[in-house]
């Protein structure tokens, strides 16, 4: 009997429990039901999220790239005002240089006709020092007259064979008497060349004079008093070459009419002018 309830109570609990499961079971199906119907909502609002986001970025993207644009036509903007203005000092220095060109242009013909009438006096009073020289029978001076007179012919055909000129800005400068001059690389060549070639004829007309048993007198050559021998008309004036080589010929003068060699050496028959000695005479600086 006992037994028999116990099967019985067994019964009842199985069938409460599978009661409430069947109970529960259309909630649980309900709330899945829910959730898929809550699910195109959700994806919806993503959505939007979605294409919100990607339209903000799309307008930051035109926003950079209107930036870039802005900048890029600053850039070029300025790049293009640059270029005008290195063209305009390009046609401003252009301007100059041709301006200072034709300016050169016509200090060197003043310089050629200024040479050109010393040359018409000069040769006339080549002509009165050799006479004087032939009654001092100096005939040693005499010959060394000539041999520079023949320099003087040869300079002579060279200048009118050569007529280009090369113009390039002054960068040295120099002094004398007090006064500064200044000058380019040309004329500094040019001013080293009249030193020289003074001291070359001054070693030559002091030799003559010593072996002509002559007093020592270097201002009565012809070849001081004339002081062209050399000179092109380019670069320098015409009284600065003068004077430059009259300087070196007072020391070539002394070297050769004493026979020794303070000022200068002797170099295979070459006469030159001490380095130290040229830079005392002509002190160049660049600046």
């Amino acid at each position: 009997m006992i037994q028999k309830m116990r099967n019985t109570s067994l019964i009842l609990v199985v069938i409460l429990l599978t009661t409430g499961l069947v109970a529960a079971l259309p909630q649980e199906t309900s709330g899945l039901a829910g959730s898929q119907e809550q699910n195109p909502k959700q994806e919806q609002r993503q959505q939007k999220q979605d294409e919100k986001k990607r339209q903000n970025e799309a307008k930051e993207q035109q926003k950079q790239a209107g930036q870039q644009q802005r900048q890029q036509r600053q850039v070029d903007q300025q790049q293009q005002r640059q270029a005008q203005q290195q063209q305009q000092q390009q046609r401003v220095t252009q301007q100059r240089q041709l301006e200072q060109e034709r300016q050169q242009s016509r200090i060197q013909q003043q310089r050629l006709n200024q040479y050109s009438q010393q040359r018409r006096q000069q040769d006339r009073l080549a002509q009165q020092r050799g006479q004087l020289l032939q009654r001092q029978q100096r005939q040693a001076h005499l010959r060394f007259q000539q041999q520079y007179l023949e320099r003087l012919r040869q300079d002579q055909i060279n200048l009118q064979s050569a007529r280009s000129y090369e113009y390039s800005a002054p960068k040295y400068r120099y002094s004398r008497s007090g006064r500064y001059y200044q000058t380019n690389q040309h004329g500094v060549d040019m001013l080293r060349q009249a030193v020289n070639y003074g001291y070359e004829e001054g070693v030559r007309a002091g030799q003559a004079d010593r072996e002509d048993r002559a007093r020592f007198s270097y201002r009565d050559s012809y070849a001081y008093q004339d002081a062209t021998c050399g000179y092109n008309g380019y670069h320098v004036d015409l009284n600065e070459y003068r004077y430059y080589f009259r300087e070196g010929f007072n020391r070539g003068y002394q070297d050769g009419y004493y026979g020794r060699f303070q000022y200068g050496r002797n170099t295979n028959g070459a006469f030159s002018l001490l380095g130290n000695i040229l830079q005392q005479v002509f002190n160049v600086q660049q600046y």
